[in-house]
């Protein structure tokens, strides 16, 4: 079972990737050989982001740089190292983050990992909802342009959590690797029971919380 939200915000959260153009479910998570290890959490997440065209980095698809010691690796190394060291990370996707099967796993991974919030111009609707379910926060830049507002080495801060309310815009801030901070917004698609599911850690949590009382 996953952990649920303890009640804070999200503080200077590292990127671990920031995706430039199409971004499905398969190259969130891959299908061949890797369905072997469908069953096996640890295992299939070695192939997570392993797709993902890195903004920065376009030449190096499925590789970019690891936010505690700055060298470049690959995704789902970096991923793992971040969750090893028990740190919760953040990643961003372009328009319609998500798109193609309803593959569940590509929303499992980032939350196994130590994913707490996905950024994006648009989602998918039903990755979305996977992410939902999984207890991961997925957040529309307002503006689509505040996509370009943030770079390689930044990190965000998701504010005021505790106000989370549907139709409610969540305040974002970019911490800049040179010290400057901008403040964007964000919006959301969660209905109050949705907002359960994140409080709780995922929609599972609820299940099993009911089951047992």
């Amino acid at each position: 079972p996953f952990a649920p939200w303890d009640g804070h915000d999200f503080a200077e959260l590292p990127l671990l990737m920031k995706a430039a153009g199409k971004c499905t479910t398969d190259h969130i998570s891959a299908a061949g050989p890797w369905l072997t290890y469908r069953g096996h959490l640890e295992n299939i997440s070695g192939n997570l982001f392993l797709g993902v065209v890195n903004a920065f980095r376009e030449a190096e698809a499925g590789h970019g740089k690891d936010p505690l010691d700055g060298e470049v690796r690959s995704f789902p190394d970096i991923a793992k190292h971040l969750h090893e060291q028990g740190v919760p990370w953040c990643a961003i996707g372009d328009e319609n983050y998500g798109e193609g099967s309803s593959r569940e796993h590509a929303a499992m991974e980032p939350r196994f990992r130590g994913a707490k919030v996905i950024f994006a111009r648009s989602f998918a609707r039903i990755h979305e909802a996977n992410l939902k379910k999984q207890g991961v926060l997925a957040l529309t830049f307002a503006d689509p342009a505040s996509y370009d507002l943030i770079g390689e080495d930044d990190r965000i801060s998701v504010i005021d959590l505790h106000e989370l309310a549907p139709d409610r815009q969540v305040r974002c801030v970019v911490h800049g690797s040179d010290g400057a901070t901008t403040e964007f917004a964000a919006t959301h698609t969660m209905n109050d029971e949705q907002i359960e599911w994140f409080r709780a850690g995922s929609a599972l949590n609820i299940i099993r919380r009911k089951h047992t009382s």
